[in-house]
């Protein structure tokens, strides 16, 4: 099949490059490749730091995404960590960390209460906290050297296309839209603006493993990265103006962060960065059909990008290749109307 993928970040090239391993003829149109959502993105593999109570379908796709993390991640050549500590700076923080814990527990997920000595055995470096937990389960990956990986695999035009069907070589028989929060008119599709900070610490204060944590009731997590980097995100805001980096957001992620790792204050700011999330109403991704002949969606994935970037990828490939439209992520689930056609 001769397919078109609109869109080179982490989905579309993820999606793109099990097409291609599946024998498939693939050409990928951006203008600037890997440059979106993916460029931002923290890289949480992290099913269990994201499960929340009425988002039960949407952590069953995620448990199953992070399953194939272990093996994709070897067959790309990135790094990927292993173990999340949760933790609480309150002790109404703590509350919550327990009753998602539980739900957790009742998923069928590995995840274990800490106290606050157990807390510091696992990381020495913590501040501020109650309490919390142990989620071994839970990974974190950097998502640039994921992109870097997939365009040494996938070739990509970088130049726009004209439309659904445009582009440089033609016509193909399907076009993918990954093109993240800049999808147009479908309905259901909200753009989620997100700051995210970057640091440089010196090796002694860098955290051994992945802290999400919620101080006062806002969620933080700040995740080590290779050469003394950590990754401070995010904020979360619906808006319609193009995402900037405000003043306010980056202050609220270094005082929450300091609160639980100290040594944040000796830290160099080295990056601050915006971007859109694609999100969705019900939260859940549009994988299938988009309504338009030859027009399939792999987009609205908001914070989940990188931890269902693989499982998306077999999705997109399955349904091109047998019809099946995984229930519940289906696009037309919120449309009586599409660009070009009807549901």
């Amino acid at each position: 099949m001769r397919v078109r993928v609109r869109g080179a970040g982490i989905v579309g090239l993820a999606v793109a490059e099990e097409l291609l391993r599946r024998g498939h003829r693939v050409e990928v149109v951006d203008p600037a490749p890997g440059s979106g959502a993916s460029y931002a993105a923290a890289g949480m593999v992290s099913p269990v730091g994201e499960l929340w109570h009425g988002e039960e379908r949407l952590h069953a796709l995620g448990r199953a995404s992070a399953r194939l993390w272990p093996a994709y991640a070897e067959r790309l050549g990135v790094p990927l960590r292993s173990g999340t500590i949760l933790t609480a700076a309150d002790a109404g923080d703590l509350q919550q960390v327990e009753r998602q814990v539980g739900l957790a527990v009742q998923q069928g997920d590995a995840a274990t209460m800490l106290n606050r000595r157990e807390l510091l055995r696992r990381e020495p470096g913590l501040g501020r906290v109650t309490g919390g937990a142990w989620l071994p389960d839970d990974h974190s990956v950097d998502p640039r050297a994921v992109v870097a990986a997939l365009l040494a695999r996938v070739p990509v035009t970088p130049a726009p296309a004209a439309g659904p069907s445009g582009g440089p070589s033609g016509r193909p028989e399907v076009t993918v839209l990954a093109t993240g929060s800049s999808l147009p008119s479908v309905r259901g599709e909200r753009a989620v603006r997100g700051e995210i900070l970057r640091l440089r610490v010196d090796a002694v204060d860098l955290p051994g493993h992945p802290v999400r944590a919620l101080v006062q009731g806002r969620p933080v997590y700040l995740v080590p990265r290779a050469h003394g980097e950590v990754v401070v995100g995010a904020t979360q805001e619906e808006h319609d103006a193009p995402p900037v980096v405000t003043a306010g957001g980056v202050w609220r992620l270094l005082d929450d962060a300091r609160r639980v790792l100290p040594a944040i204050d000796r830290a160099v700011l080295v990056e601050a960065t915006a971007r859109d999330r694609p999100g969705t109403a019900d939260n859940l991704p549009l994988v299938g059909p988009s309504g338009e002949p030859g027009v399939v969606l792999a987009t609205g994935h908001f914070r989940h990008g990188v931890l269902l970037a693989p499982l998306t990828a077999r999705l997109v490939a399955d349904h091109l290749e047998t019809g099946h439209v995984e229930p519940g992520l289906d696009p037309r689930r919120f449309a009586t109307q599409h660009p070009g056609g009807s549901s």
